[in-house]
């Protein structure tokens, strides 16, 4: 499992920030493992992705 985020970095940090202090909440263990993956110069690939994998299937997959 896991949930792949895309933006600037105090953005993205304050989303996992605002994960783990909604799960402390219910849980007594949270264990989390993050990968960071910089590319300088390209913005807006998760959105291409997605748009590809559409387009692949002639269907939308986003609700």
């Amino acid at each position: 499992m896991g949930t792949v985020l895309e933006g600037e970095w105090d953005e993205v940090i304050d989303v996992v920030g605002q994960c783990y202090e909604r799960l402390k909440q219910d849980c007594n263990r949270i264990g989390c493992s993050i990968k960071i993956d910089y590319r300088k110069g390209h913005n807006g690939r998760l959105e291409s992705k997605t748009a590809k994998t559409e387009a692949t299937l002639e269907r939308e997959i986003r609700q």
